[in-house]
């Protein structure tokens, strides 16, 4: 029977399995064919200092794709599919390309790039990196790195080197996620990350929810402890930013400070 629901081409199982096999298949299409077409584009959103939040501290370049009709789908409902593909690491080379570009437009700019430790010694990685800080080697004091937590312990030794080398030309590195996953502490003082992004999971409503509110601040400590800046993801009203800022949170980022927009918006932050 189930061979029967799972129709030509699709493996046999339940029929959830099937639905969600041709939804990625109809994903990773999607997504391909945006990156054939080069309809691939970062928006930024703010990250602000939390004792200050009319001061901005960066940008975060988030990737998008267009799908044909031209709307723009968030990384959040591709990502997962294509992160083990080369679609994947085309994408990290494709908002590292943009990424660079924008900087060396502005040199005030301050950005962060998400990356996949899966795109660390891909060959158009390296070289678009490579190209960039040819052209200006003080990108490198103003670029971002975020490996997202699950990501840097598939391969958490060459994480490791590849951070070494980077960090001596300037570049700042951004563990993203963090609590999502789970790291080994071993590894987290061995990564040696400038920053620490708390996951949103833990950050809405967090003024009123006691468990999260005792992960937050534990994860701050364990921040503190390593010397390490920590971003609060996913900040959406007043009260849940005066908690983060009260208990020590560095930076904050969502929307209450910023959609993603096409360019960075300086002059964003209005008062509330």
């Amino acid at each position: 029977m189930n061979e029967i629901l799972a129709g030509p081409g699709i493996a046999a199982g339940s029929p959830l399995d099937a639905a969600v096999s041709q939804r990625d298949r109809d994903t990773m299409r999607m997504v391909n064919a945006a990156v054939q077409a080069g309809d691939v584009i970062l928006v930024y959103q703010p990250v602000v200092q939390a004792g200050t939040p009319d001061r901005l501290a960066f940008f975060e370049g988030l990737v998008r794709v267009l799908d044909r009709t031209g709307r723009v789908i968030p990384a959040r409902d591709f990502i997962d599919v294509v992160e083990t593909h080369e679609t994947g690491r085309i994408l990290d080379c494709l908002a590292l390309e943009r990424g660079l570009a924008i900087l060396a437009r502005d040199p005030d700019l301050r950005l962060s790039i998400n990356m996949s430790a899966r795109s660390i010694g891909y060959k158009r990685w390296t070289e678009t990196l490579e190209q960039g800080l040819s052209r200006m080697p003080t990108l490198a004091n103003r670029l971002i790195l975020e490996i997202t937590e699950a990501s840097a312990m598939v391969i958490p030794d060459i994480v490791q080197v590849f951070m070494k080398d980077l960090h001596q030309r300037g570049i700042t590195f951004a563990l993203d996620d963090f609590g999502a996953g789970f790291t080994s502490f071993r590894y987290l003082k061995s990564f040696e990350f400038d920053i620490l992004k708390i996951d949103g999971q833990f950050i809405k409503d967090i003024h009123a929810e006691s468990d999260n509110q005792v992960m937050v601040q534990a994860l701050v400590a364990i921040a503190q402890q390593f010397e390490m800046f920590t971003v609060a993801e996913a900040v959406e009203t007043a009260r849940d930013a005066a908690f983060l800022s009260a208990v020590g949170v560095d930076c904050l980022q969502g929307y209450y400070y910023g959609a993603p927009k096409r360019l960075p918006d300086k002059g964003l932050i209005s008062a509330r």
